[in-house]
């Protein structure tokens, strides 16, 4: 596991924080969505006006701690990212990033 962001939340529900991998270093914004369906995702990821990615609230089975899913995708990347944002105990929200 590969931690490729930070994140904070806001108290509008926006996250707002970096992603960093080798080819990719964006400010980005999670901003909560509409549903139009149950597979619609919770939230899109956007960097500077420009959508590539979603996320959807999940739940661990083991604690009951929420965190998100997400699933980055952009041209410049080989294949989709898909990465879990977690909350830290200092608060801090963190883009993990594992095969």
């Amino acid at each position: 596991m590969a931690q490729i962001g930070s994140f904070t939340r806001g108290e509008n529900g926006v996250y707002t924080g970096e992603i960093r991998t080798l080819t990719l270093r964006v400010k980005a914004t999670i901003r909560p969505c509409e549903h139009d369906t149950d597979k619609s995702p919770d939230h899109r990821v956007s960097a500077t006006g420009v959508e590539f990615g979603a996320a959807w609230t999940k739940t661990a089975r083991e604690t009951g701690a929420q965190y998100l899913s997400l699933k980055l995708d952009d041209p410049s990347l080989p294949a989709p990212i898909y990465a879990t944002l977690i909350q830290s105990d200092d608060g801090e929200h963190k883009l993990i990033w594992s095969r």
